[in-house]
């Protein structure tokens, strides 16, 4: 197991192959079983037969990443862990793309180990429970991440991981009882909230299922592996995010030598249609954004050395061009006819979600540094608004 996995390991080899080829059928066997480290020397020769075949070259990286946590010496795991990466990397360059192979990428490229705990001694049981787990002993490497647990209660990692030797085990109820502790212990962390939600999809509560994958995404975003179960559940219903895609009108750009010398510019498209009601919205748009570029940033965030695009102005930015668009003459009977990103918009402003469409739909660098902050504060806006607009809800579901 590794702490930052994003999805239980999935084998991408044929199962059901048109000839009977039992070295593989006995890798996958053992690859299904989470016998990583009886697995690697069969992947490793199907590597050496099939030296093209990107999924055994896969499926061999992490047996390698696993192998490594059962080894003693330090300076051996480190050199094992490169060497997964390196591997990885040669299934990359033959155009794999998996979620697990960037979880095996994230290695770091010296080969730095994860660190579990400041304590030493829970550090070590840690460690060695993860060796049990690689090995595939799931019920000593259960009893070592109680250990582990017991002698730190806070530890999210261990009950993490107890929770995922239950789902192994297919103990569904335990492990679920175990995400939820891993949650009380840090409810901004995605891991648990998406591995409760594989026990729930597992159980066939797929509603359940939808909802933690939500939980998931909504505790860390910006987080690659938070959405990997998410995209499961919506591949499996054959659905797709409802994203809101507005296509800038207006760009504010502040001229080099910084000062409140502002260059606004209205983009072509907005212009083109005579009479197009989103042409004032984006004026007004860029108009207030303007205003950020100069003393309004200043003023509203004193302890910042530097102007940088914010949560706020981009919200406050959208909300008045909503505004603008409402107050138009025979608005009622223009809106029908506005771009459907528009009508999603104005939805997305009267339910008062501005603000995490904004964290979602329009967020970069500078405003992603808004997220913990606002998510704190209002959690049940962002969970809201990834709910009722981002996240379909299947045809025959019952979401409430």
């Amino acid at each position: 197991m590794l702490a930052q996995a994003p999805d239980k390991p999935e084998t991408k080899l044929d199962e059901n192959p048109a000839k009977s080829d039992p070295e593989q059928e006995h890798a996958i066997e053992l690859y299904k079983q989470g016998k990583f480290v009886s697995a690697m020397p069969l992947f490793e020769k199907l590597v050496a037969d099939r030296p093209t075949d990107a999924g055994v070259r896969e499926s061999f990286a992490y047996c390698v990443l696993q192998y490594a946590g059962t080894l003693s010496e330090p300076e051996l795991r480190r050199k094992a862990r490169i060497r997964a990466r390196k591997i990885a990397l040669e299934a990359k360059s033959m155009g794999d793309t998996s979620q697990l192979l960037q979880v095996i990428l994230e290695t770091p490229e010296d080969g730095t180990e994860p660190t579990f705990s400041d304590r030493t001694e829970v550090n070590e049981v840690m460690k060695s429970a993860e060796a049990d787990f690689s090995r595939g002993d799931l019920d000593k490497a259960r009893q070592g991440y109680e250990r582990a647990f017991l002698l730190d209660p806070k530890n999210y990692d261990a009950a993490l991981f107890i929770g995922d030797v239950y789902f192994k085990q297919h103990v569904l109820g335990s492990a679920g009882e175990w995400f939820a502790q891993a949650i009380k212990i840090n409810p901004n962390r995605e891991t648990a909230y998406r591995y409760w939600g594989d026990a729930l999809a597992a159980l066939g509560k797929d509603d359940d299922a939808r909802a933690k994958y939500i939980e998931a995404v909504v505790a860390e975003p910006y987080v690659r592996s938070s959405s990997v179960g998410l995209t499961n559940w919506l591949q499996h219903h054959k659905l797709a995010l409802n994203t809101v895609q507005l296509k800038d009108g207006a760009t504010v750009s502040q001229k080099e030598g910084g000062g409140t010398n502002i260059t606004m510019n209205i983009s072509v498209d907005s212009l083109m249609k005579k009479g197009d009601p989103a042409t004032m919205a984006w004026i007004v748009y860029g108009g207030n954004r303007s205003l950020w570029h100069g003393d309004k940033f200043k003023k509203e965030f004193p302890n910042e050395p530097a102007y940088r695009r914010t949560l706020r102005e981009e919200s406050e930015s959208l909300g008045l061009m909503v505004n603008v668009l409402k107050e138009q003459k025979d608005y009622k009977k223009t809106s029908k006819h506005l771009d459907p990103s528009f009508q999603e918009l104005i939805k997305i402003q009267e339910a008062g979600l501005l603000e995490p469409f904004v964290l979602f739909s329009r967020v970069d660098a500078d405003i992603a540094k808004d997220y913990a902050p606002f998510r704190d504060a209002h959690r049940e806006n962002v969970r809201r608004y990834v709910d009722e607009f981002l996240v379909p809800k299947t045809p025959d579901g019952d979401h409430k």
